[in-house]
């Protein structure tokens, strides 16, 4: 690991915590990892409920989180979740783990009305729509290194440090879907919804559900 690498989903936090409303009573988190975002959700809502399928990971998020974030050992997929019942879904490298056609409508049913659904997950490399991205990351990435490992030396915090990332976390390299594929099943399960190419490796999905509240 070179002094220039840094933690981009990390970086990614604000990017989703942008898209959550200011106040929230209920925000589920899928894919929770070590619970660094659901301590952040926390500060929003009145409850989190943060999901995550390794035990290792929901054992440190237990350990990383307020007494607002109940952090549970499940499958998205299969695990109970109440019908309307949250103000946001809110997924950060979660979603290129499960098959979309059952995730998005599952996501879509557990949101109230009004309810936001922002996700952050990994693409499969598509050159021949996304090449300018592809060529700009890599260059990006050293860029933003350099910078914030210059801020970690001087002692100006974390900044991104990738040593906060535990050697067992569940990884997937090559992602079954394009953000152009990702797209066209994310318009058909949820009409209205966006999806953009991010630069460092990433896409975002959003959607609001239609409502009241919308």
């Amino acid at each position: 690991m070179s002094v220039l690498d840094w933690d981009h989903n990390a970086y990614y936090h604000g990017t989703l915590l942008r898209r959550v409303p200011p106040h929230c009573a209920r925000v589920l988190e899928v894919g929770c990892g070590t619970g660094a975002l659901a301590a952040r959700l926390a500060r929003r809502a009145d409850r989190v409920d943060a999901l995550d399928r390794s035990p290792e990971m929901i054992a440190a998020a237990r350990g990383a989180v307020p007494g607002n974030v109940t952090c549970t050992l499940a499958d998205v997929l299969e695990h109970p979740l109440p019908e309307a019942g949250y103000d946001a879904v809110v997924s950060l490298m979660a979603l290129h783990h499960m098959p979309p056609e059952r995730a998005l409508p599952r996501f879509a049913r557990t949101l109230r009305p009004g309810g936001v659904l922002a996700v952050i997950a990994l693409p499969r490399t598509d050159l021949p729509r996304e090449w300018p991205l592809e060529l700009a990351a890599p260059v990006g990435h050293r860029a933003f290194g350099a910078i914030f490992a210059s801020m970690r030396a001087v002692g100006r915090g974390t900044w991104f440090d990738r040593g906060s990332i535990p050697a067992d976390m569940p990884m997937v390299l090559d992602p079954p879907l394009t953000t152009h594929e990702v797209a066209r099943q994310a318009r058909e399960f949820l009409p209205g919804a966006r999806v953009r190419r991010l630069v460092f490796w990433r896409y975002l999905l959003l959607w609001r559900k239609p409502g009241p509240s919308s």
